[in-house]
């Protein structure tokens, strides 16, 4: 469905989404203590209908166990197009010995030189995105 009568801007299917977001290896994760928003860069997998990122203990962490309500988005681009997914919801700091060895297993290894003992699940509450066409403003915009 186009959001601009000229197809510039369509939203994509949830199933679109997804696919675009595990196909992206980085996003940002945004969270909120008070009236504090803070962005992170962060690696991540999708797995389950779910996006699991580690992080080290610092204020994203604590950041997360304050408020669990985050955004996740990831996006990329061309000269011709780009396109972008969000996902709202929650983040849980995985704990328990099962949960912990099941993410051991995944496909995720830092991307920066540092250890990252903590891994993360996003449980979304909802999941959008969108794709650009890019060209030349239209004319007669202004009329």
């Amino acid at each position: 469905m186009a959001y601009e009568d000229n197809e510039a801007v369509t939203e994509l299917t949830e199933q679109e989404a997804w696919e675009l977001l595990a196909g992206a290896p980085i996003g940002r994760l945004a969270t909120t203590v008070g009236d504090d928003i803070e962005m992170f860069p962060v690696n991540h997998v999708v797995d389950d209908g779910t996006v699991v990122f580690r992080t080290a203990a610092g204020s994203k962490l604590f950041e997360l166990t304050v408020n669990s309500r985050v955004a996740y988005e990831v996006d990329s681009y061309d000269e011709q197009q780009g396109w972008s997914v969000v996902v709202h919801g929650a983040a849980e700091v995985l704990s328990g010995s099962e949960e912990l060895a099941k993410a051991e297993q995944l496909p995720l290894r830092p991307w920066i030189a540092t250890v990252k003992t903590h891994y993360v699940r996003i449980t979304p509450h909802s999941v959008s995105g969108r794709r650009f066409q890019f060209g030349p403003e239209p004319e007669g915009w202004h009329l």
